[in-house]
């Protein structure tokens, strides 16, 4: 797990390789990335937009922009959280993803919080002993 606080907003990512929807001899690796984020602050704060990074294991940086996270925009209250799952397709079989949210105050302040950067690997092969 990956883990990341910025203004009292922690923001935890779990990412899992999901190889029933990967096809590996074609190119394709898919992952499933669970996030939670909880508002640890003390005011109700709103997410507004999100800005992912994701790197492929050539180096190969693609951006996503967009409003919300799941066509939603949460408004977090002291103490609460919400939680979401998505999902990243690669071209290798490893990357990175990170970004940020963007979120408001009531009062209308903006403010970036940080996604923490997580790896996006296959799992190890299990070593069989003889």
């Amino acid at each position: 797990m990956y883990r990341e606080i910025t203004r009292n907003i922690e923001v935890t990512a779990k990412p899992s390789y999901l190889p029933e929807q990967s096809n590996p001899e074609n190119g394709r690796y898919f992952w499933a990335y669970t996030i939670e984020i909880e508002n640890q602050g003390e005011k109700t704060v709103t997410l507004l937009s999100r800005h992912w990074v994701i790197t492929d294991g050539e180096g190969k940086i693609q951006e996503v922009k967009g409003d919300g996270v799941v066509g939603e925009q949460p408004s977090l209250a002291p103490g609460s959280s919400f939680t979401y799952t998505s999902g990243c397709p690669l071209t290798t079989p490893q990357g990175i993803m990170a970004g940020s949210y963007l979120f408001t105050t009531e009062e209308g302040e903006l403010f970036p919080v940080k996604i923490p950067a997580f790896s996006l690997d296959l799992p190890q092969a299990k070593r069989v002993l003889h």
